[in-house]
């Protein structure tokens, strides 16, 4: 036989390589999604990502997870409609660009705003795509055409069909009540966006004058409010103010007089058990105000200034009317003790400012009616993993007040809707044909008349838009052409995994979820996929004000996008914190070296034709049905969408058996340089390492995109990997060896051990040597690997042979050192 050389030329493989690749695929389209290609049709309702610059460690982690899913469906047979979609609605475009540019968004001219808010996000999205190309993100399609952006006038017109579709069905009422209120955000957030902290806080005990009885005595935190104090609550078994019952008490500074009623919520343990509610200082005093009947005063503005309400403290900023009424109760000795205490404090989770509860007319979404259905919902939908179903249900449970929809903002999604100048009634356009997008704020509407009153004088559009919720929450129901191609949804509706972070459950994966429910009266996904954060090495989240968040396209450069994949995978299982290390990443790194030159050196061999399995050598029977194993125990991980296992099991078995044991045995009888194998046995070595390589670098392809992809293109398939199926078992890959596989890595071990103790060079040949028994099959192998003249069984009977116990299985070789001539 001729000089063998590698058929891959490369002699490394480098990041540098994986570009190379991007234009590929890109010219081949080898993600191209068809709806009309027979298969069944497998949706990922792809998060789309928030734009604030730089992608971080934790979307890229998370998005090369989402990746990996798609890929391994594809190979799994389904035609993928992966999307890519862009989130540029919402708050976080308008702060930046309030804060950066120096302008408030009120005083500022609102097509002026929205053009600097859209430039600044064509600039984010650029960077986003950049990232998503370089990891190899494998949507549909990178074009317009085929994606979406939940500030075009597509999608927001969808967003407008689905409220109308909803108002239609009496889903939709406008009225004034508390709700919370951001002040650096300056609107309305539902209670899915309030997150909580416990923050140190001053208890302050006052005294509230009661006519024939002692003051009674009262703990707030929340003395700024004395103005809009609209009872007392006491406990009705609390005997301390038995005699309070019924009476009025009078409110320190403003006099105002107040009834004391009883009432189950006061806690007789916390404070003085007497209970100031006011208008309003929490959750707890919305409920009160509105279980009593109670009528409230409008302590604290919109803007975050006491209201005419406080008197002398009105204009003043909250934390400075506290200081100077705390003030004046010492002045008045009515302020008779204070102490520190923990009180858990509600956040706007954006801005992460205190928020207030501020009564404001706003348009409202019906949900509480929909709890039970949803609840039904959550518990029959697929959760990977399981165990954060609970973040759902948890959730729904505390569902007690409807959504309120309506923003005062700019950037976003209008609401469509005028109002008659006659009789002021609200009036919704109809919905006809394909959906359009309207702006109220600034054109008229597509009707003359109104439904009410029949009056055509005019209307005056909405100015306010939605929470961006009520957009992304239809992104499922985008992605299959809900509303503009029926086709597709019905093809594909009923098969969408939602793949997001555990933190949006609560939020994007519940409304998406209501709000499919009220528009198609079926539950929005067949999967949920949920995954962890991505922290520090320590385990602290990661944030750049810690200076522990680095940017990671500087490692993706470095190591390769295929390592910042597998290090995700490998980290953590699914729904677990993965964290995040370089060095651990520069290791995995290594192991794409490993894998390149494992299939260099392969390559050098001739792809022979099929060889049943009973006549490959006993040998290789061993290694296939090793793998065979191996692949057993993945594909229940991968159907579970957790590639954590699958990882671990193929990087072990390729560098810690194929690489290490079987492609060194397998060498000798590979080049067969000496003459010592058959041809047939030669041909089996061959088609045994070209099976084991193929099926690896497949079972890889969905995490490891580009170095696998390079592989199989250069030595079995022009095409590349990606439309090849993912590996399956074969019923007749068994084999008895098996059970010595353990026995056979320890002897070779050994066998290594001796010759680094002994001084000798690995490849120095061994006269004789004596193993067990049970390693007869692979007898030719080990000889041509170890250099070994003869390999008998058993114990040697001669002193001259060298004991090398192998202690993990209880076992020895013996080995006859060489002479200093053979050496």
């Amino acid at each position: 036989m001729s000089k063998l050389e590698p058929k891959i030329k490369s002699k490394r493989w480098k990041p540098e390589s994986e570009a190379e690749l991007l234009k590929t695929w890109l010219e081949e389209d080898t993600y191209k999604f068809n709806m009309n290609s027979g298969k069944e049709i497998y949706t990922i309702d792809t998060p789309p990502p928030y734009l604030s610059g730089p992608m971080h460690v934790g979307q890229v982690t998370h998005y090369t997870q989402i990746d990996t899913i798609a890929r391994y469906r594809r190979m799994q047979g389904y035609e993928v409609n992966f999307i890519l979609g862009i989130d540029r609605n919402g708050l976080p475009v308008e702060v930046r660009v309030e804060k950066d540019l120096g302008i408030h968004m009120h005083e500022t001219p609102r097509d002026e705003f929205l053009r600097l808010c859209k430039k600044r996000l064509d600039e984010d999205e650029k960077i986003a795509i950049g990232g998503f190309k370089r990891l190899g993100i494998a949507f549909n399609t990178y074009e317009d055409e085929g994606s979406y952006r939940t500030d075009s006038p597509r999608y927001r017109a969808v967003t407008q069909a689905t409220f109308i579709e909803i108002w239609n069905k009496g889903l939709v009422y406008f009225d004034a009540r508390p709700n919370n209120w951001c002040f650096d955000c300056g609107t309305t957030i539902a209670d899915a966006e309030v997150e909580y902290s416990e923050r140190q806080t001053t208890l302050n005990y006052l005294h509230f004058q009661v006519e024939g009885l002692d003051p009674i005595e009262i703990a707030t935190t929340r003395p700024e409010l004395l103005c809009a104090c609209g009872a007392v609550f006491v406990h009705p078994d609390d005997e301390r103010y038995l005699a309070y019952h019924g009476k009025t008490a009078k409110v320190p500074i403003f006099d105002i007089e107040v009834s004391i009623i009883t009432s189950p919520t006061a806690q007789m343990d916390f404070g003085t058990g007497a209970l100031m509610v006011c208008s309003y200082g929490d959750q707890g005093d919305v409920m009160a105000f509105r279980d009593h009947a109670l009528k409230p005063i409008a302590a604290v503005s919109p803007s975050g200034t006491m209201t005419d309400a406080a008197g002398q403290y009105s204009g003043m900023k909250i934390n400075e009317a506290r200081k100077a009424i705390l003030d004046e109760l010492k002045k008045r000795n009515l302020l008779f003790k204070q102490e520190q205490s923990m009180q858990r404090v509600p956040l706007c989770w954006r801005s992460g400012t205190p928020i207030e509860f501020i009564a404001m007319e706003e348009y409202y979404v019906k949900q509480v009616e929909f709890v039970d259905e949803l609840l039904e919902i959550a518990r029959e939908t697929t959760f990977f993993p399981d165990f954060h179903r609970q973040i759902l249900i948890d959730w729904l449970n505390r569902v007690s007040v409807d959504w309120p929809v309506s923003r005062r903002r700019y950037y976003g999604t209008e609401i469509p809707i005028w109002y008659c100048n006659s009789c002021n009634e609200p009036v919704v356009p109809k919905l006809e044909g394909e959906p359009k997008y309207y702006q109220p704020w600034r054109e008229d509407p597509p009707f003359k008349k109104c439904p009410k009153c029949g009056a055509q004088e005019g209307f005056t559009g909405e100015t306010r838009t939605f929470d961006t919720w009520m957009d992304s929450s239809i992104s499922g129901l985008q992605a299959i052409g809900y509303m503009r191609n029926e086709q597709l949804f019905k093809k594909a509706f009923g098969n969408v995994l939602r793949p997001q972070g555990k933190d949006i459950v609560r939020t994007w994966l519940y409304y998406s979820l209501l709000r499919t429910l009220q528009l198609t009266g079926k539950p929005a996904f067949k999967e949920v996929w949920v995954s962890g954060h991505v922290v520090d090495e320590n385990g602290e989240a990661m944030s750049k004000s810690k200076g522990n968040s680095p940017p990671p396209m500087p490692f993706v450069e470095k190591y390769g996008a295929d390592a910042m994949r597998m290090f995700g995978a490998l980290e953590a299982g699914l729904g677990s914190d993965v964290r995040f290390s370089e060095d651990r990443l520069a290791g995995v790194s290594k192991f794409m070296t490993k894998l390149w030159n494992i299939a260099r050196f392969i390559s050098m061999f001739p792809i022979s034709e099929d060889i049943e399995f009973k006549k490959l050598t006993p040998a290789d029977q061993w290694i296939l049905a090793e793998l065979n194993t191996i692949i057993e125990r993945i594909i229940p991980e991968c159907n579970l969408l957790d590639f954590h296992k699958p990882a671990i099991e193929i990087r072990g078995f390729t560098w810690n058996l194929f690489a290490d044991h079987v492609v060194e045995m397998f060498k000798g009888r590979a080049f067969n340089t000496d003459g010592l194998f058959s041809s047939e046995e030669q041909k089996s070595a061959w088609f045994t390492l070209h099976t084991i390589l193929k099926k690896l670098v497949r079972a890889l392809a969905p995490i490891t995109p580009f170095i696998t992809d390079q592989i199989y293109r250069e030595l079995y398939d022009s095409a590349g990997v990606h439309r090849q199926p993912y590996p399956s078992t074969h019923k007749e890959w068994v084999s008895p060896l098996t059970k010595y596989t353990d026995l056979l890595v320890q002897t070779n071990s050994a066998f290594w051990k001796y010759k680094r103790e002994a001084g000798l060079s690995l490849r120095q040949g061994l006269p004789e040597a004596y193993v067990a028994e049970a390693l007869k099959p692979w007898m030719k192998d080990l000889q041509a690997m170890h250099g070994i003249e003869q390999v008998k069984f058993g114990k040697p009977k001669s002193s001259k042979f060298v004991k090398i116990d192998i202690p993990e299985i209880g076992d020895a070789i013996y080995i006859l050192p060489p002479s200093e001539e053979q050496k």
